[in-house]
């Protein structure tokens, strides 16, 4: 009687399903590329097969949320990464150490792990970096200095510069700040500000109280500053579009990596991209891009980690850091891509990323701490006391954090 090996059962078998959710974007690159990837994993072996559902990216929170009080989530779960806290103290997700091979999460940059108490929930691909594009012929044409990442510009040069354009009668609102968007570009885009000026959302040291970081000292020459930024005229407070400076109406872009390729197809070698200000306690940029995690409730976690370890693979990185322009989140990575190998025309975005990314707070109050800090800094930008606005913020989130019983914090 002639027993089948191992390998020639798994070999005439089917293979086990994964299922993946992964949120739509308006990036249809990211989309391909994604996918791209998920059949080169499915035809490299027999063992898993993963199959992608989109969901919606307006309701992908809802829709995970939802999912898991119904018991019926995926194997495989993109998220953005402040979310992953929450997720992982609310038992959607499982550690991811001993699932992934550690030479995979040795390999990735810092902002390219979401964690929660220590442990590792998810690992990305990519990683995106705030930065401050103008045109030489506009800062030569006003006397106004390039900042270098040896020397970024400072609040006053910052100020100064926001001045002398606006003097020039040239630019009604000489600084883009997109601050028509919503959500959590407000923390993303304006709480690194917030951190260079020494203060903070949370006290990180414990993750329960936001007393004195959102609303001390710093915090307050802070608003004071964000607030100037309106009253002066140097940033549109109700901006109609978000194309100032594409169509040359503002001189200064405050902005994700993301814009890069668009700005460079309009400005081509004229385009300056210099790091964010220094506010006093260095430059920050928002750390942590959109990463993927294996749910707690998945019934094959070895297919799910072999996908994750299959597309942070150097090579799986690089392909989407190309199709995108998105940073690659392994320095071997981006050796293999053009733009960001060293001396590659865009390696500043990923020396930006290494010396200034700060995450958000790995805490699972991160959501009502995001949506707290957006209802705040749009007070103050329309106007509202910057004490008041900090010191209700922070009422506002520590009484969630006390809700919760500290979130798993002691």
């Amino acid at each position: 009687m002639t027993t089948l090996s191992t390998s020639a059962v798994h070999a005439s078998a089917e293979p086990a399903l994964v299922k993946l959710w992964r949120h739509e974007t308006s990036n249809i690159a990211e989309i391909e590329v994604n996918k791209a990837a998920v059949e080169r994993f499915n035809q490299s072996q027999q063992r898993w097969k993963i199959e992608v559902e989109m969901i919606p990216e307006g309701s992908y929170t809802e829709t995970v949320s939802a999912a898991a009080l119904a018991g019926d989530l995926p194997c495989v779960l993109d998220m953005d990464q402040p979310v992953v806290p929450n997720f992982a103290w609310s038992g959607y997700l499982r550690p991811l150490k001993g699932l992934v091979s550690q030479e995979v999460l040795d390999s990735l940059i810092d902002s390219a792990k979401g964690t929660y108490k220590d442990d590792v929930y998810s690992i990305g691909q990519f990683e995106v970096a705030l930065a401050l594009f103008s045109r030489q012929s506009i800062l030569k044409e006003h006397g106004i200095r390039i900042g270098t990442i040896e020397q970024p510009w400072t609040k006053e040069e910052l100020l100064r510069a926001l001045a002398t354009l606006k003097a020039s009668g040239k630019y009604a609102y000489p600084l883009e700040m997109r601050t028509g968007w919503k959500g959590e570009w407000y923390s993303y885009g304006y709480a690194p500000m917030l951190q260079s000026f020494g203060a903070d959302q949370i006290d990180r040291s414990t993750y329960r109280t936001a007393e004195g970081l959102l609303n001390g000292k710093q915090a307050v020459a802070w608003g004071e500053f964000f607030q100037s930024l309106f009253a002066e005229g140097y940033v549109d407070r109700n901006p109609s579009d978000d194309k100032a400076f594409s169509q040359q109406r503002a001189a200064l872009d405050y902005v994700g990596s993301w814009e890069m390729a668009n700005h460079v197809t309009s400005f081509g070698d004229d385009l300056v991209v210099m790091p964010v200000p220094d506010f006093g306690s260095g430059p920050v940029v928002g750390g942590g891009s959109w990463h993927w995690g294996i749910t707690q409730g998945c019934a094959n976690p070895e297919g799910a980690a072999a996908f994750l370890d299959y597309i942070l693979q150097p090579n799986e990185i690089a392909a989407m850091s190309e199709a995108t322009g998105m940073i690659p989140s392994t320095p071997a990575a981006a050796e293999l891509t053009e733009h960001y190998r060293t001396g590659g025309d865009w390696r500043f975005f990923y020396d930006y990323s290494a010396a200034y990314a700060r995450l958000r707070p790995a805490t699972p109050a991160y959501p009502i701490i995001s949506s707290t800090f957006e209802t705040m800094a749009r007070n103050i930008k329309d106007g509202a006391d910057v004490q008041d606005s900090l010191d209700q913020a922070v009422d506002t989130i520590e009484r969630n954090i006390s809700d919760n019983k500290g979130y798993g914090f002691n």
